[in-house]
């Protein structure tokens, strides 16, 4: 048995596997794969509608917001969101609260002007700065709502008077929000979405064509929308990975139902780590994340033991980020609250064995 814990490309719902594993060979009994279909034919429409359609039920958006698919993951949103939304003389605001705002701010840089209203570089990124206050007459706010990386969360919606922009690639559909306070969202598929391969972006209309620069048509988003997300050939089966991991999340209650089970999944693991004297988690309480739980054995021999022993148990992923360290436990949507308990028992174990 193997029980996932990596944070990304990451653990898939199984009855996931099965259908596009059968896809591959044979896509809707039709004798084709799902790997050879045209993109602009009935077949993969259908994908992509129900996909888009299943995006904007599960997130309750309004007629204001278009859903696409795109290529080049959330790394390429860091310009391509500037590159639509900022003038070279005017300013976008961003927070920095972990190593992905930090590449969003440098790529943000190349477009127009950034003011960096808070910080937390100064405690390894391990809180979420607060308190902070919005210039006036910034053109947008970008922040990331979880830190993948460090284990760091922002547990509510920032109040602003200005456009919101925020990278949601590590805790998209994991909790209800109100999506439609976002002028843009975005979020790298394999997470909680989809395998890798594919980006969404979901965009407020209103937002775009207010730039004076000219924009390469694969870096337009009004002619995504105007497209429907194939303005070139997607990339067709991570579209469908898509489609059936949202199929499945409806199924499963939802984003309400699944934010339950996320809460339970981390509450289980942070009361353990909190209990358990061997074990350190590194962020401030306050904050921490519910999609990426991190913590460090502060005894260098035991973190290796612990971490030769989760291996061996098929506990894998749980390895930290190279530029924290420790141990990283993703908890995404698709992750059982079964393989945190085994996690938890293999932690108390160890925990009782090294006093």
């Amino acid at each position: 048995m193997v029980y996932n814990f990596n944070s990304g490309p990451s653990i898939l719902p199984g009855e996931v596997f099965e259908q596009a594993s059968r896809a591959i060979l044979d896509f809707n009994n039709t004798g084709l794969s799902i790997l050879e279909i045209g993109h602009r034919t009935p077949l993969f429409q259908e994908v992509m509608d129900e996909a888009i359609a299943s995006v904007k039920e599960l997130m309750a958006l309004d007629k204001e917001h278009e859903v696409l698919f795109l290529h080049g993951g959330a790394s390429t949103q860091f310009f391509q969101i500037p590159m639509n939304l900022l003038n070279e003389n005017e300013t976008a605001v961003y927070l920095d609260c972990g190593t992905w705002g930090t590449k969003a701010i440098k790529e943000a840089k190349l477009f127009g002007q950034v003011a960096i209203v808070a910080s937390s570089k100064d405690k390894n990124y391990t809180y979420i700065p607060k308190g902070y206050i919005l210039p006036a007459g910034a053109k947008y706010f970008h922040y990331t709502t979880n830190n993948t990386i460090e284990g760091t969360q922002m547990h509510g919606i920032p109040e602003t008077n200005i456009p919101l922009v925020a990278d949601m690639s590590s805790d998209i559909l994991s909790r209800v929000m109100v999506f439609n306070r976002f002028d843009l969202i975005y979020a790298g598929a394999q997470k909680n979405i989809g395998a890798a391969g594919v980006n969404l972006v979901i965009v407020k209309k209103d937002i775009l064509g207010k730039v004076d620069r000219k924009l390469p048509s694969m870096m337009d988003y009004r002619q995504h929308i105007e497209a429907g997300s194939m303005l070139n050939t997607p990339p067709v089966f991570a579209v469908y990975l898509c489609m059936l991991t949202l199929r499945w999340l409806k199924k499963s209650g939802g984003v309400a139902a699944i934010e339950k089970i996320n809460d339970e999944k981390a509450g289980l693991l942070y009361k353990t780590l909190d209990e358990l004297p061997v074990f350190r988690p590194t962020v401030v309480p306050e904050d921490r994340s519910k999609m990426n739980a991190v913590f460090v054995i502060d005894d260098p021999a035991l973190e290796k033991e612990f971490q030769a022993i989760c291996k061996q148990e098929g506990i894998v992923g749980i390895k930290g980020h190279r530029s924290v360290g420790g141990f990283r436990a993703s908890l995404y949507n698709a992750l059982p609250l079964s393989s945190v308990q085994v996690l938890v028992d293999l932690m108390k174990d160890f925990a009782n064995k090294k006093g």
